[in-house]
């Protein structure tokens, strides 16, 4: 019993911190600044006002109200603007100024603990994080889905594909490259450093950063795919997949790039890709470094397995364990995490 409330308070004091730093401005202003995230969602929205006219929308982690106010501007009858954070009250300050207070109620609480009046015909979220799955509300989003959407509702959006490829990093091997260089530089040979600069730099933590199409030594591979109708916590507590590759040319591998792309409804899909070929968001790609760098050429084949689940410690933060086979020398497994 002991043991259960200490993790219920661990939990709570988990859930404090996430929604604390969502009481800043900045996250804020990186989200509504990203033009491929906020213009996907209003896209998405204002072209399903057939299907939102007239009708009711939960909107889970609805921050400071934007994809609460698209709704009600794509004629939802009622909004209820779910944000557990003290941006809440920036939000009904949004929702006042554009003229909206009889369409869009603002609920300051987390979804679980939420009361909603009546079941709705749709629900629209951001719940998206790095690599998909770091710090995402997904939990809270099936949680919605289960007691409040009525059968056959919209969600938005409505389904997420994980991809990966293999990548060459040019910014890692500079710096391991300036250990080399510093001798004619400065006189004094370095290089005996490039070892440590390596274990620092490509170590277990997973990287955010954007990815060069040139970088990438292979086609990508789909390795999972959520629909958010169906999908089950059980099921999207551990996101497993397997992946095979053949590369392009000779080059120097030093990992892996992990995105996604989301899928909205209506009778025309729009899409939001985090993509290294299409256009730049906030989520970037999510890199996860081998051990070493390792020299590929033409036709290498690569493959393995990754899975994804909540870290022990956090479940808002991210394990990602990989298994991977390079040509016929290679054959690794490597721990990842992301956040503390």
């Amino acid at each position: 019993m002991a043991l259960l409330k200490k993790r219920k308070h661990d939990r709570s004091e988990q859930d404090n911190e996430y929604f604390q730093c969502y009481s800043d401005v900045s996250i804020h202003e990186e989200m509504i600044a990203d033009t491929a995230r906020t213009n996907a969602y209003r896209r998405a929205i204002l072209h399903s006002n057939n299907a939102l006219c007239g009708k009711t929308v939960l909107d889970v982690g609805a921050g400071t109200g934007i994809l609460s106010i698209f709704c009600a501007q794509a004629g939802a009858k009622k909004v209820y603007a779910v944000e557990a954070s003290t941006v809440a009250e920036l939000a009904k300050d949004v929702v006042k100024q554009n003229g909206m207070e009889g369409k869009v109620k603002v609920i300051n609480n987390s979804v679980e603990n939420a009361e909603i009046p009546e079941q709705v015909d749709a629900i629209v979220s951001e719940w998206m994080g790095y690599a998909l799955m770091y710090e995402s509300m997904l939990n809270s989003v099936i949680y919605a889905r289960d007691k409040w959407l009525k059968p056959g509702g919209l969600i938005f959006p409505s389904s997420a594909d994980l991809f990966i490829a293999p990548i060459n990093d040019p910014t890692t091997e500079n710096r391991l490259d300036f250990w080399s260089e510093a001798k004619d530089m400065y006189g004094v040979d370095m290089s005996c450093m490039r070892s440590f600069a390596r274990t620092c730099i490509m170590s277990k933590e997973m990287a955010v950063c954007p990815v060069s199409p040139e970088d990438i030594l292979s086609f990508p591979a789909k390795f999972a795919s959520i629909n958010l109708a169906s999908a089950t916590l059980e099921e999207t507590a551990k996101i497993h997949g397997s992946y095979e590759f053949k590369c392009f040319g000779s080059s120097l591998m030093h990992g892996f790039a992990i995105w996604f792309l989301v899928t909205f409804p209506g009778e025309k899909a729009v899409f939001l890709s985090t993509s290294p070929y299409g256009e730049d968001t906030h989520w970037k790609q999510t890199l996860l470094y081998l051990d070493e760098e390792i020299q590929v050429k033409q036709d290498t084949e690569i493959s393995g397995d990754i899975t994804m689940t909540p870290a022990e410690g956090n479940p808002r933060h991210l394990h990602v364990l990989l298994t991977y086979r390079i040509g016929e020398s290679v054959c690794r497994t490597k721990h990842f995490q992301m956040g503390n």
